[in-house]
């Protein structure tokens, strides 16, 4: 045997380019859990499967335990079978995109000092998909779906923007779950099963909460930081309003 074959490297050539790579990193890239192979439809939804698609797979699986991972599949699907009763038209790579990557603001790579969780998730995916040279609107709508997944103010957007906070409120909360079939709803879990999603979601606002206690304010985790912060004196609207220019005005 050469001592070019017992160094152990790979030459990966590509035109001019030559890869080296050792054999301590090809064994980190063994080990390395990949993405699992996702099939082309589940409950009847089709996946999508175009290079992006499988790049957020491959984000999300990265950056997210394996629970939060699957609640966001779980969204996008129930999203989409709840879409599909109102007839909603949607463009279903980026709403694929928006679901898998929604929850990215609450990993601590992904998140802002002071920004909520959904912003920093939005902002998250809008940079991923500029980097994949995906078109600045469709790169908008995914930011629009993320950023106000959660919030009242999406009723105001193309209802397609609304698909991802119908399937987490679905998934979360159990909101509309009963009208969707039951055999379509267990295939669902049977693809991405909860994993004790509720108290494990629950310790992770929490941890959001904790570590940016202020960043949550008038987002429906409001009340809910505040609870978990007893200690923290968060300002007072009423307060502030009373107080607002002295006495001058």
């Amino acid at each position: 045997m050469s001592e070019q074959t017992r160094r152990a490297f790979l030459i990966a050539a590509s035109g001019s380019v030559a890869v080296c790579i050792s054999r301590r990193l090809l064994a980190e890239l063994a080990a390395a859990p990949c993405p699992p192979a996702l099939a082309k439809t589940i409950a009847g939804v089709p996946i999508p499967d175009s290079t992006v698609a499988r790049a957020a797979v491959g984000l999300g699986w990265a950056a997210y335990p394996t629970f939060l991972f699957n609640h966001c599949l779980r969204t996008f699907l129930f999203g989409v079978m709840l879409a599909e009763q109102e007839a909603v038209r949607y463009d279903a790579e980026m709403i694929f995109v928006a679901a898998t990557l929604h929850d990215l603001g609450l990993i601590k790579t992904y998140a802002s000092p002071e920004h909520p969780f959904e912003m920093d998730g939005a902002d998250a995916a809008k940079a991923f998909l500029i980097e994949h040279d995906v078109r600045s609107e469709r790169a908008e709508l995914v930011w629009n779906a993320i950023a106000l997944h959660a919030s009242i103010l999406v009723e105001h957007q193309d209802p397609q923007v609304g698909i991802i906070g119908s399937g987490a409120g679905a998934d979360v909360f159990g909101v509309g779950i009963r009208s969707l079939s039951g055999e379509h709803v267990a295939e669902v879990l049977r693809a991405f099963p909860r994993l004790s999603f509720n108290t494990e979601f629950r310790d992770l606002l929490v941890d959001q909460c904790h570590r940016k206690p202020f960043s949550q304010r008038a987002t429906w985790l409001d009340g809910f930081c505040r609870v978990h912060n007893p200690g923290v004196a968060y300002p007072d609207l009423e307060k502030r309003l009373l107080e607002a220019w002295g006495d001058s005005r």
